[in-house]
């Protein structure tokens, strides 16, 4: 399932198209998830419980950490995991560190 502000729920074919704009599309589940199903082409993985923290870094040490420009609080994100509940949740935490 995957999450944005402005679409709660989005389909994979929204997501490619929104990819194709410059969009940060974060994979919120555990690597051991990514290991077992595979990882979503072109996201970067950053599991739900490293994310208030990973928001918060400086954007050198977020670079270094996940090999992606850190997103600025406007930047166009997508959260995903497997059921939707962590894009969700990750969504908020987002908002509620001033990401719009």
């Amino acid at each position: 399932r995957l999450c944005a502000a402005a679409a709660p729920s989005l389909s994979y074919q929204e997501l490619k198209d929104l990819k194709k704009a410059n969009v940060l599309h974060i994979d919120v589940r555990e690597r051991w998830e990514i290991d077992r199903f595979g990882k979503i082409p072109e996201s970067i993985n950053i599991p739900l419980g490293e994310l208030l923290e990973a928001l918060q870094m400086d954007p050198t040490e977020f670079k270094e950490q996940y090999n992606q420009k850190m997103p600025s609080k406007s930047d166009p994100v997508v959260f995903s995991c497997l059921a939707g509940t962590r894009s969700k949740q990750a969504l908020g935490f987002a908002m509620s560190l001033g990401f719009s």
